[in-house]
């Protein structure tokens, strides 16, 4: 199932879940351990990875008791592509940028005089 690149950035835009998604980098892992580390409750932790969810950056199954979290890598390619288009430009000098501003900046009074 494709999910629309609004539904990826917006549960990116939130760093809670940009943390539960580098903790999943390493392996799976139990609601309760994706938890550990953060300062909120269960419920809110099961709030972000509906979120998650939901925009297909991860899975989730439920093994005997447990429900065990698993990162989808796949569901970020669509996003890195469209993000690859950007990398056409060169990162801008601003020094460079500032000093023709000026050069220009003094070419224009010289003119005006």
């Amino acid at each position: 199932m494709a999910h629309s690149l609004d539904t990826v950035f917006a549960a990116l835009a939130d760093p809670t879940r940009r943390q539960i998604l580098s903790l999943l980098l390493e392996d799976d892992m139990a609601v309760t351990d994706v938890a550990d580390p953060f300062d909120m409750s269960l419920a809110a932790i099961s709030k972000h990875l509906m979120i998650l969810a939901a925009a297909g950056l991860i899975s989730q199954e439920k093994r005997g008791r447990v429900k065990w979290c698993k990162l989808e890598p796949d569901a970020l390619r669509e996003a890195s592509v469209w993000m690859q288009g950007f990398g056409q430009f060169e990162p801008i000098n601003l020094d460079a940028f500032e000093r023709f501003l000026q050069t220009e900046n003094l070419s224009a009074d010289t003119e005006q005089d």
